[in-house]
């Protein structure tokens, strides 16, 4: 289903893409990613978002939305130039706050887990949290107190995971997912567990049988650069499927040393 625009409040001040803070029709709040993101950027976050949610992911609810020509057509001062009219990619606003370092304990292991995992898969370089600060891509949704290891007070709670324009990335890191990602230090004890290993491995094909839909529902104008869709936009479909197969080799699990 494709939503609507009916309303732009605003624009992000966060993110590299600043999306646009829009109303749609079926009454919530999104932000929205157009031109900005690059029509690569869009393919990745469509892809992403639809094997994330097949995966189990607590993903932020997304859909494709539409901007009107006379949205664009109105707009004198070219604020609207980074969105662009048609169709464009739109993840609900949630009430939540970006993920610190202090509240990754709180967040239950399992769920540590699957980000990792999946981030590991579709290559995101994206979701880094260091002692220098970061781009940690996830929100923080607190729930009740429990007690860590050492029996001190922790803040439990979950996570609303976002941002995927930069993931199936050609020039992924391995070295520095492995000293960057939000979890990195739940790497060995999950790469080392084989039953563990098989589990994910499997989740990973099922999630995977949702690309043709998702590739079948792309927006038409996405494969193309200009707006008289003369230009293609090339996204290497089958370099990205071929990058997603590599679940199906024993190389996949292994860590740079």
């Amino acid at each position: 289903m494709t939503l609507e625009i009916v309303e732009i409040i605003g624009r992000s001040k966060q993110g590299f893409t600043r999306p646009y803070i829009c109303r749609c029709g079926d009454g919530e709040v999104y932000f929205a990613k157009g031109r900005s993101a690059t029509r690569r950027g869009l393919i990745n976050e469509w892809l992403c978002a639809n094997l994330a949610k097949a995966f189990g992911l607590p993903i932020a609810p997304f859909a494709l939305a539409e901007v009107p020509q006379e949205f664009i057509e109105a707009d004198l001062t070219g604020w609207l130039r980074d969105l662009g009219g048609g169709a464009v990619f739109a993840s609900r606003k949630i009430m939540g706050q970006e993920l610190a370092a202090s509240q990754v304990a709180g967040i239950p292991l399992q769920l540590r887990r699957d980000v990792l995992v999946f981030d590991w898969w579709v290559r995101n370089n994206d979701r880094n949290l260091t002692a220098q600060g970061g781009n940690v891509n996830l929100l923080w949704l607190p729930g009740q107190l429990g007690r860590d290891d050492d029996d001190q007070k922790v803040a439990e709670g979950g996570i609303a995971v976002i941002d995927h324009n930069l993931a199936l990335d050609a020039d992924f890191s391995a070295s520095d997912f492995c000293q960057t990602h939000v979890f990195a230090g739940d790497l060995p004890d999950t790469f080392s567990d084989f039953l563990l290993r098989q589990a994910f491995s499997q989740r990973l094909r099922q999630a995977l049988e949702v690309w043709g839909d998702a590739w079948n529902n792309l927006p038409p104008a996405w494969g193309f650069i200009d707006e008289e869709q003369t230009m293609p936009s090339n996204y290497p479909a089958a370099e990205v499927r071929a990058m997603l197969n590599s679940i199906e080799s024993p190389d996949f699990w292994n860590l740079p040393v």
